[in-house]
């Protein structure tokens, strides 16, 4: 059998399709990963082969003459920027070059965003699954996200009231996407001799959709009743090495966690880390009123460990640091959301957009760690958080529980297997 793997994004979009890439290869499959410039080296790396259906982010920038961490403002600060200045104006070369990619595989895998996948798969006649890699991406009336975007909604709705009244507010959002950019699709599909698209983009299934595998913990997201059909949250499926290959953690890092008691970890992931503001300047401050060390990932140069408490990294991996962390404070992807809770610590999300906010939402109401705005995150307020995801027993008690549960789920396993029987006609 060969998959056709298929993702856009930033490192937590790319890690767990390496993850199943890799578990499908074990398996005794042919893989090959159609991603961004920017990630071909590193699944190289992984010894999976890479095809490039994306430009890079300097790329991206330089077409819209801006720096990256411009980019990342706008990000931040613009709801329709990914889609209008990333996704689409890339959408018909994408389909283009995963086409002529297509021609002797027998299943396509894509991410929710990539919406390129989808339209392959139908003009060519394969099965589709597709990773939903954010609970919210469900968009459940059930359990609906918790998002500034939609203030609106009522949370653990109880009765039936409270579910017909999600479920129309979300009607509503499907609408006004559709209406937004589903002309833009349609135009690309009709390019390859397709139908006009009926469904929503990024959140309906599309037409030659077979199954979703949910990458995170039925914990964090149970599968709900209006789920699509065929829906399974499998766990987190991991992977975290910086170049692809596996290497030892950095000696200075091993050193200063072997040297003292275990420190907080800071992290903004790998995207937010171009326009951080004064996180890591608040986080140090707090870490030191605290008497606490903490390590850094700022995802830039490495900065000597000079007053013995701070150590600030570039990267390291997660799953080799996390686990010897007092508490995880960070941004609130999903990937470094998934790592924390694989490695059982207590966390504090900072959630910046996104999905960040609803991953927030769902440790706390897990009762194993708690979030805050990025804009209270900042004298008293960052210490009294911080201080409390240290310090309270009952959390990281909890949080060791469930840190226990996520271990055993075998993610990339369950999704190579559930994959294979989708080529096979299985499912």
């Amino acid at each position: 059998m060969k998959a056709l793997l298929v993702t856009i994004g930033s490192l937590g979009d790319l890690h767990p399709f390496i993850a199943i890439g890799l578990a499908l290869h074990t398996q005794g499959h042919d893989v090959l990963l159609a991603v961004p410039a920017d990630h071909a080296d590193k699944v190289h790396g992984t010894g999976l082969a890479a095809a490039v259906i994306l430009p890079s982010f300097a790329s991206i920038c330089s077409r819209l003459e801006i720096d990256a961490a411009e980019a990342a403002r706008r990000v931040l600060t613009q709801r329709s920027f990914v889609m209008e200045s990333v996704i689409l104006p890339s959408l018909a070369n994408s389909v283009a070059a995963l086409d002529a990619l297509a021609g002797d595989v027998d299943v396509i895998v894509g991410s929710t965003f990539a919406l390129a996948a989808g339209i392959v798969a139908e003009k060519r006649g394969l099965p589709l699954v597709s990773l939903n890699l954010q609970p919210m991406a469900l968009l459940s009336a059930c359990d609906p996200p918790v998002t500034p975007e939609l203030p609106i909604m009522v949370h653990a709705p109880t009765g039936p009231i409270g579910r017909r009244w999600n479920a129309g507010v979300l009607t509503m959002l499907r609408l006004a996407i559709r209406a937004r950019y589903g002309g833009a699709v349609t135009r690309v599909r009709a390019a390859h001799g397709l139908p006009p698209n009926r469904t929503t983009p990024l959140f309906d299934p599309v037409a030659a959709q077979v199954a979703t595998l949910c990458c995170y913990s039925p914990v964090l997201a149970p599968i709900q009743p209006d789920a699509p059909p065929g829906t399974e949250a499998i766990g987190f499926p991991l992977f975290d090495r910086e170049h692809g290959a596996l290497a030892p953690l950095d000696p200075r890092l091993t050193a200063f966690l072997d040297r003292g008691p275990a420190p907080i970890v800071f992290t903004l992931g790998s995207f937010i880390v171009h326009a951080p503001g004064a996180f890591y300047s608040d986080a140090v401050a707090a870490a030191r009123t605290l008497g606490r060390r903490a390590v850094l990932l700022t995802g830039a140069q490495d900065v000597p460990d000079d007053a013995g408490d701070v150590m600030t990294i570039g990267y390291a991996p997660h799953s080799q640091v996390f686990g010897r962390a007092a508490a995880v404070v960070h941004h609130g992807g999903i990937g470094t959301t998934g790592q924390a809770m694989h490695a059982g610590v207590p966390q504090l999300i900072v959630p910046f957009f996104g999905d960040q906010f609803d991953n927030g939402a769902r440790i706390a109401r897990l009762g194993i760690g708690a979030t805050i705005r990025p804009i209270a995150f900042r004298g008293e307020a960052a210490l009294a958080a911080i201080r409390r995801v240290v310090e309270d027993t009952a959390i990281a008690a909890h949080a060791a529980t469930v840190g226990a549960i996520v271990r055993r789920e075998s993610a990339a396993e369950r999704a190579a297997e559930r994959i294979a029987a989708v080529a096979r006609g299985a499912i």
